[in-house]
């Protein structure tokens, strides 16, 4: 039996910030955030809600599409770098949103590549166990709540968001083919909130110096995604025993439309075989992927058997890749 995506499920809260008013804001007009980004609009959580709140409405729609209940997971994952709060996990108040008892519930970050982080992590847990389970991933963030609005090096890129996808084992042959995980600490540096946690403590000199807010070193972290990027697309292709070229979707990390036309440049990738979502959400951090493939599951992207290879790159600095078979979508009141 191998783990296949039985369902999906992303939410976007109401409002919408444009690139022409936040441009407008910084003083940068209307055009240039979208010259930069090819981001046109990203959307804001509402002052009550919390991470958690969106992971709830996605996952909610990921159940609803598998055709499961809450009390029929067994595990769920939350992949965000924006928690509710330090402690517990945000994924202890999902399961308690849904009601879902019997699950054990955890969070990873690894900031945008958290989720397929989390992919990978369910999976496993489901291989090792032998009787037949169901897990939740959901990719989660609300950066508004870490962003300094008047840093043009960040505020311009990052929205919030939700999506999840729901796991289970089937015999059919479809599900994960290959998967890939990288990490360099070295370059730690470049994706930062510095204050807040053990080394710098929440105090009246962090505030005040900003430490609370969302740090990037944009020239490097596109140089070193411009290095790693390729070369997980092509090696998680080859650990599948595919070529580029066979992948029939692949839904990357959206990170700035700019450097995904490169991407595709660079490894020759036909107009059709990338799914963007950048344009209209920005990048929503670990949920990116997540929304990204729901969009594609309900624009009638993907089709059964086809091979669907998702891929992001993230703070830490990390990256990850994975190849699925996919699965058609269950209809109402099919049994697995």
């Amino acid at each position: 039996m191998n783990t296949a995506i039985l369902g999906t499920g992303s939410y976007l809260p109401d409002e919408i910030l444009t690139s022409a008013e936040l441009g407008s804001r910084l003083g940068l007009g209307q055009q240039w955030i979208f010259d930069k980004t090819r981001i046109a609009e990203r959307r804001v959580a509402a002052p009550d809600q919390a991470t958690s709140d969106l992971a709830t409405l996605a996952a909610e729609r990921a159940l609803a599409a598998a055709g499961l209940t809450a009390n029929d997971l067994d595990l769920i994952i939350v992949a965000t770098s924006t928690p509710d709060q330090p402690i517990p996990a945000t994924a202890v108040a999902v399961q308690a949103n849904l009601g879902a008892v019997r699950a054990a519930a955890f969070d990873i970050d690894s900031v945008c590549s958290g989720f397929v982080y989390a992919l990978v992590t369910a999976h496993a847990l489901l291989d090792l166990d032998p009787s037949p389970g169901t897990a939740l991933v959901i990719g989660a963030d609300t950066y508004s709540r870490v962003l300094d609005y008047t840093d043009r090096r960040t505020c311009v890129l990052f929205g919030d968001g939700a999506g999840a996808v729901v796991l289970g084992k089937r015999a059919n042959g479809r599900g994960l083919l290959s998967s890939t995980l990288g990490s360099d600490g070295t370059t730690a540096d470049y994706v930062t909130i510095p204050g807040g946690g053990s080394r710098r403590p929440v105090s009246k000199e962090t505030l005040t110096a900003g430490e609370h807010f969302f740090a990037m070193r944009g020239r490097q972290v596109r140089d070193l995604a411009a290095r790693v990027l390729p070369d997980l697309v092509v090696d998680v292709a080859k650990a599948a025993e595919l070529e580029v070229s066979e992948i029939d979707l692949i839904v990357p990390h959206q990170a700035n439309g700019v450097m995904l036309e490169d991407l595709a440049d660079t490894l020759d990738l036909r107009p059709d075989q990338m799914h963007l979502t950048v344009g209209r959400y920005g990048n929503t951090g670990a949920a990116s992927v997540p929304i990204t493939l729901d969009d594609a599951v309900r624009g009638g992207r993907l089709f059964d058997d086809d091979v669907l290879m998702m891929v992001a790159f993230g703070g830490g600095m990390s990256w990850g890749g994975a190849a699925w078979r996919w699965t058609r979508p269950r209809k109402p009141g099919e049994a697995w």
